[in-house]
């Protein structure tokens, strides 16, 4: 946990700010407004104790009329000022502003004990598995996973497996050595050798092959790696954080990834649980996207009210994105319900493959075929279009779903 003093004054005037504030993962300490502190030490005081502030601090004034914030700058703290309308998100907006940069952005309760074991596991040198759906933040806890263990001096390298031609993916992680393939001008040491002494995450890897998924077993077992073309593995020094955005032991009930690699990466596992069901998490993620916006935007007591209210099926992602558009597209100076433009999940337009008439046999895998594009078919109509969703009720990845639909297309042309 990340400490922050917050003084008497501020206590009294907003006693429901240090249970906002531990929520959001910080250790509150109440202290004197002028008492003696360390230097690297930040503080939340009232506007009237500015006297005793820093330029690291957060100054506060409960106030009739619009919220305010002055960022920090020439010397002088961020000033917030907010109504008893406003306190909800304001105090998001404070915890955000006092926010670690390695620290997920949290307000839930639930998120704020998940932050506590993370930290604990952190610590240590065991293979982390960390599970959610898309948008729910697996990088950002990997992040801070690698940020609080012994290895934050070395690197953290992220790699999206899913994103890796399937062609070059045993090169790209395990390096290759010089005219060992088609193209190899000069060798590489790869992402396990790049990230020696560090973190390397590997994102989606329920998207690896199963014979790579035999040569990163080794590689964790054993310590080393063999790089394409090469005669001796090398030793390799490498924690490894791995996120799977479906259910791992569901692929390997379903055959589509090795048990014992399961085992192997399952040390420590970790579930993200989806946005709808941690709402106090909803209005710190918000403050911390606005305040990357360009212009920073208040939102409306009735604009944080419906964006809790949504389920969110998109996560974090729908979230920034709806977020965005409201910054853009708004009528007046702050975000107001109104121009929160929420929809449901997008409906796809599933065009219906023509019947070619032929006086040719059917072959029987022409039918395996077709059964396999109507099943398609209905997950996405069972699932309103939602791609993940159909890809998860199919037992496939969203990659070969992507496949399938283009197929779909290619047929209806």
């Amino acid at each position: 946990m990340s400490s922050l003093d917050v003084s008497r004054g501020v206590c009294a005037l907003v006693p429901g700010l240090q249970h906002w504030l531990e929520n959001a993962f910080f250790t509150v300490r109440i202290v004197e407004a002028q008492s003696p502190r360390e230097r690297d030490d930040r503080r939340v005081l009232l506007a009237t104790e500015i006297g005793h502030a820093t330029h690291r601090d957060i100054l506060i004034n409960l106030a009739d009329g619009a919220p305010s914030l002055v960022s920090a700058a020439n010397g002088l703290p961020a000033r917030v000022a907010f109504g008893l309308e406003d306190m909800g998100f304001a105090f998001a907006l404070i915890a955000e502003l006092a926010r670690p940069a390695a620290l997920p952005a949290v307000g839930d309760a639930a998120s704020a004990r998940l932050m506590t074991m993370a930290g604990r596991v952190a610590r240590s040198d065991a293979t982390v598995l960390i599970q959610g759906d898309t948008g729910t933040g697996k990088e950002g806890m990997a992040r801070f996973l690698h940020a609080q263990s012994g290895r934050v001096t070395r690197d953290f390298i992220a790699v999206n497996c899913a994103a890796l031609p399937e062609t070059m993916m045993e090169a790209m992680l395990f390096g290759h050595r010089k005219g060992s393939f088609t193209g190899a001008a000069n060798a590489s040491e790869g992402l396990f050798l790049a990230a020696d002494g560090g973190t390397l995450f590997l994102d989606e890897i329920a998207e690896l092959p199963l014979a790579l998924q035999a040569k990163l077993l080794r590689a964790l077992q054993e310590g080393e790696v063999l790089p394409v073309g090469a005669t001796h593995p090398v030793p390799v020094n490498v924690r490894i954080i791995a996120a799977c955005n479906r259910n791992l032991a569901a692929e390997v009930a379903a055959g589509r990834f090795r048990e014992d690699l399961y085992w192997r990466l399952n040390v420590m596992p970790l579930e993200l649980r989806p946005l709808a069901e941690r709402p106090g998490d909803i209005a710190a993620i918000a403050a911390a996207m606005l305040l990357r916006q360009p212009e920073f935007i208040w939102p409306t007591a009735n604009a944080l009210e419906k964006l809790t209210a949504h389920v969110w099926p998109g996560n974090a992602r729908e979230l920034g994105n709806v977020l965005q558009r409201a910054v853009v597209l708004r009528d007046g100076d702050r975000i107001d319900a109104d121009d929160l433009h929420i929809s449901g999940a997008p409906k796809l337009r599933v065009v219906q493959a023509k019947v070619l008439e032929t006086a040719e046999p059917i072959r029987l895998r022409d039918v395996a075929h077709n059964s396999k594009l109507e099943a398609v078919r209905a997950a996405l109509r069972e699932t309103d279009g939602h791609r993940a969703a159909a890809a998860a009720k199919l037992g496939i990845s969203e990659r070969t779903l992507r496949y399938r639909l283009a197929e779909m297309r290619e047929l209806a042309a």
